[in-house]
């Protein structure tokens, strides 16, 4: 899809393209122990952090509505990394925190009819529309990514990748910092980028 059509796409939905929130100081730093949570996923079920003790886990922030999210779910690339991922035992745990009434609402009655979502592959997708598990982490955009080691340390906190754009075309030129981070990782090796600046729309919290 082509950049001018992302940039439509932002323009009608009157979205706001954010790469930092002045209201939201992020909670769960490089280095913090991960703060656990429990929520409901699409399935119904009550997921716990706690329940991966001893898991390489992702948290990933998103909103189906986000252009943003749709540029790396249209393209297949979030769908891509989480099949990668959870195949060799990385727990992934895709996180909606939009409000009722506000852009990308989910719940367990609409969830998993979403288009966008029919291909995904993540551990679980949770419904956090009071916002608690997102607030607890400082999430700021979608998308936000969060790494947590077999510890329960946070050892990544930013971007996805390197290139704040709604463009696809910029996907295979993007350093993409997940996938660096998770590679190491299963390498046995210490995360090189630990953290950097989130790009995205802002989570639609409620005011």
């Amino acid at each position: 899809m082509k950049r001018a059509n992302f940039i439509k796409m932002t323009v009608i939905s009157g979205i706001m393209a954010v790469f930092a929130s002045s209201h939201l100081s992020a909670q769960a730093g490089v280095g913090d122990r991960a703060p656990d949570f429990k929520g409901t996923d699409s399935r119904g079920k009550t997921v716990s952090l706690s329940d991966y003790r001893d898991k390489i886990v992702v948290l990933e922030w998103f909103n189906v509505g986000c252009p943003f999210t749709r540029k790396h779910y249209l393209s297949s690339n979030m769908q891509t990394l989480q099949k990668e991922y959870t195949k060799k035992g990385v727990i992934w745990l895709s996180i909606t925190s939009s409000a009722p009434g506000k852009q990308g609402y989910l719940t367990l009655e609409n969830v998993n009819d979403q288009p966008l979502l029919k291909e995904a592959s993540p551990t679980a997708i949770i419904l956090d529309p009071d916002g608690k598990i997102g607030k607890l982490y400082g999430a700021k955009t979608t998308p936000h990514m969060f790494i947590i080691d077999k510890s329960g340390q946070v050892v990544y906190n930013g971007a996805i990748d390197s290139i704040r754009s709604t463009d696809v075309e910029d996907i295979p030129r993007a350093e993409n910092y997940v996938k660096m981070a998770l590679d190491e990782m299963l390498e046995g090796k210490a995360v090189t980028v630990k953290a950097t600046q989130p790009y995205g729309c802002s989570v639609k919290y409620a005011d």
